[in-house]
């Protein structure tokens, strides 16, 4: 019995620091994991504000976006493979309802659905990644997060901007 206790005890000390730093890296695989599903979006929504955007800030806005998160989904690609992780390559289905709903609008209209969408989307994503760039584990993705996050922070000031020239009140609705 006392053996059994041992070797079991044994067994935790062995696996727990183990399972341990798998949970650590399972936060910064599913920051990546979202994060690169956001990119994805913020793209093909970027695409479909510079076509379909009324004013010229919201096609403005929208052009960055795809300059801006394309060039940081390239990054963040090449990141998760040196991490071994697979990271989504087409929009998720709430994402897909976004672009389809956007795709449908025209106008003033499409303007304030889409900088509302911006602004709701960027306040989570500063959110995130100021909580990657602090608390993250993987050094790499920390630093990632940190060097990305002043970019975002001026993606948010300027879709509160835009927000407010588009004629939304530039809150956000939960």
């Amino acid at each position: 019995m006392r053996h059994a206790v041992i070797v079991t005890a044994a067994v935790l000390a062995i696996s727990a620091p183990a399972a341990f730093a798998q949970a650590q890296k399972s936060g910064d695989q599913s920051f990546v994991m979202k994060v690169a599903e956001g990119g994805l979006a913020e793209v093909e929504l970027g695409k479909l504000a510079a076509q379909k955007g009324q004013s010229d800030e919201v096609k403005k806005f929208g052009q960055r976006m795809v300059d801006d998160h394309g060039k940081a989904n390239d990054e963040l690609k090449s990141l998760a493979q040196q991490k071994n992780i697979t990271i989504p390559t087409d929009l998720n289905a709430k994402d897909k309802a976004l672009r389809d709903t956007l795709a449908s609008l025209k106008g003033a209209q499409f303007d304030r659905e889409y900088m509302h969408a911006m602004l709701t989307d960027h306040q989570k994503d500063v959110a995130a990644f100021r909580t990657e760039s602090k608390s993250g584990k993987d050094p790499d993705v920390k630093a990632w997060a940190g060097k990305t996050l002043p970019t975002l922070e001026e993606h948010l000031k300027q879709a509160r901007d835009a927000n407010r020239a588009v004629g939304t009140s530039g809150t956000v609705k939960k």
